[in-house]
């Protein structure tokens, strides 16, 4: 099985920024804790702060895995055109949010990509990611 996890943007900073929201372990640590688990799996992870970059990431995961793993972060409540990516690919995507967006600012509580994700984790810290990646393993 293959697994594509894609993290928007300033999500490179983990265990740097906000660590009373996001935690201080860095996501690059904790990639390779989810490489360890799912040993079985093959997991690639890209990175970007660029809108466009995420698309392009989407479009060509989309097409090579059999499920991704998405944290668009601050892209989420802005960006149609990653929503309509997410509903022009093959491979089933799970949004992720380490935050629990609805309890943080009203312009959080909008989403351009969960109506096109087979399903949304949030709040639950990196465990969302394990959650999602069981989840497309079970698939």
């Amino acid at each position: 099985m293959r697994i594509s996890i894609i993290n928007g943007p300033n999500l490179n900073l983990l265990g740097k920024r906000e660590t009373d929201v996001y935690g201080t372990v860095t996501f690059e640590a904790f990639l390779e804790t989810l490489r360890t688990k799912y040993a079985d799996t093959e997991i690639s992870y890209f990175q970007s702060n660029v809108e466009g970059e995420l698309i392009n990431e989407l479009q060509r995961a989309g097409y090579n895995s059999d499920g991704i793993v998405f944290n668009p972060a601050g892209y989420t409540h802005t960006s149609v055109a990653i929503g309509d990516a997410i509903a022009a690919i093959k491979a089933p995507v799970v949004e992720v949010h380490i935050s629990n967006v609805q309890a943080r600012e009203d312009f959080r509580k909008i989403s351009h990509v969960s109506a096109k994700a087979a399903g949304s984790i949030i709040g639950l810290g990196l465990k969302g990611y394990e959650l999602a990646i069981e989840w497309l393993i079970a698939q």
